[in-house]
């Protein structure tokens, strides 16, 4: 049997800035925005190439943690310098490539698995970039 985490959804205080950050700062694809009746508005966005989606949301009966409260989502990608110069070039505010070396961040690169990206959208909510290897181990 399959367990697939497929969504994840991310508290915000206003889900047009959200959008526009996630599809035109991080390059998120739009799988649909839905408004079910006046008050309920519904968008999932899905990082290019990922299996995952994320769903931020507003209205009456949608679940609403605190907008920030969401740490720790990571992103894993081929090639951390690029990725992060291409947040960058959108406008995150991303900090440096750092790499984990006696316990603690260190600027630079590490080791396979151990280059991060650390930076947040515009409600607090963490995101980490992670480089894999290139041959995936």
């Amino acid at each position: 049997m399959d367990w697939k985490l497929e969504l994840v959804p991310v508290p915000v205080t206003d889900v047009d800035r959200a959008k526009r950050f996630y599809s035109e700062q991080m390059g998120f694809v739009v799988d649909h925005d839905t408004r079910v009746g006046e008050d309920v508005r519904i968008v999932q966005l899905t990082p290019p190439g990922s299996g995952c989606s994320i769903v931020i949301a507003a209205g009456e009966g949608v679940a609403e943690p605190e907008p920030g409260s969401v740490q720790g989502l990571q992103l894993v990608v081929p090639d951390i310098a690029a990725a992060r110069a291409q947040l960058v070039a959108r406008g995150v505010a991303a900090g440096p490539v750092q790499h984990v070396e006696n316990g603690a961040l260190a600027d630079g690169p590490g080791e396979p698995w151990n280059s991060f990206v650390y930076f947040s959208d515009p409600d607090g909510n963490g995101w980490a970039l992670q480089e894999r290897p290139a041959d995936g181990a």
